[in-house]
């Protein structure tokens, strides 16, 4: 039996902000951990988030970009997981009505032509903070929390499950970092986790139609990986 992959990619893209979602607190990268924080971003009960409207005008231009349809109305929702980087308790997301319906990314057929990879949605959602298990080559007997990215805003791009070769997806990976640093959306530095890729994955038999069990590979580094 010849068998396919049939791969998705799922892109979180930081948007180039100075501030996070939902507060004032700065994006730089590299600052003093825990030194870009506040009530906000931390979940502090009685605050009072509001929405950051440059995100807001980054999204839609990366939907224009890909020939999104841009909704005219749309909804957060919680996202609800408890780990020690996710100070709310839940991440801000959004679930059934995205900023960004549809769309497609080109990327070479490697005949000399083209061929389209459609996009399902982009929808906006806040970052988590980030867990540290070592400092140098030295293993921490604890993890330490730095919750300097909670709270800053990304653009997550998902795919439909029409990506049929490892080269494929990292044609489409490259062809939508090109488009976002020309649209100066992000600065799609993987180094500094500006972009981060998770692929799903499954096999069917050539010639079916029907998916097979899928598989989410998170986290990948590089593209390269």
């Amino acid at each position: 039996m010849t068998l396919e992959p049939v791969i998705g990619l799922e892109v979180h893209v930081q948007l180039k902000t100075a501030s996070k979602l939902f507060c004032h607190c700065s994006t730089t990268f590299g600052a003093e951990p825990n030194s870009q924080i506040c009530p906000i971003c931390c979940g502090h009960p009685g605050v009072l988030p509001v929405l950051n409207q440059k995100a807001v005008e980054l999204i839609i231009r990366a939907g224009l970009g890909i020939g999104g349809e841009i909704t005219r109305q749309s909804v957060f929702s919680r996202k609800q997981y408890f780990y020690p980087d996710l100070p709310k308790g839940y991440q801000i997301s959004q679930f059934d009505l995205p900023v960004v319906k549809g769309g497609t990314v080109q990327i070479s057929d490697g005949k000399g032509g083209k061929k389209a990879i459609r996009v399902h949605r982009i929808h906006l959602e806040e970052d988590a903070g980030k867990l540290i298990h070592t400092i140098g080559s030295k293993e921490l007997p604890h993890s330490l929390v730095d919750l300097n990215r909670a709270g800053v805003p990304l653009a997550e791009c998902v795919t439909e499950p029409e990506i049929y070769s490892p080269e494929d997806a990292y044609a489409y990976l490259m062809n939508l970092k090109t488009l976002f640093q020309y649209l100066e959306i992000s600065d799609c530095d993987m180094e500094k986790g500006s972009l981060r890729c998770a692929a799903n994955i499954s096999l069917r038999p050539v010639g079916h139609t029907k998916l097979g069990t899928k598989a989410e590979v998170k986290n990948l580094n590089s593209f390269k990986a």
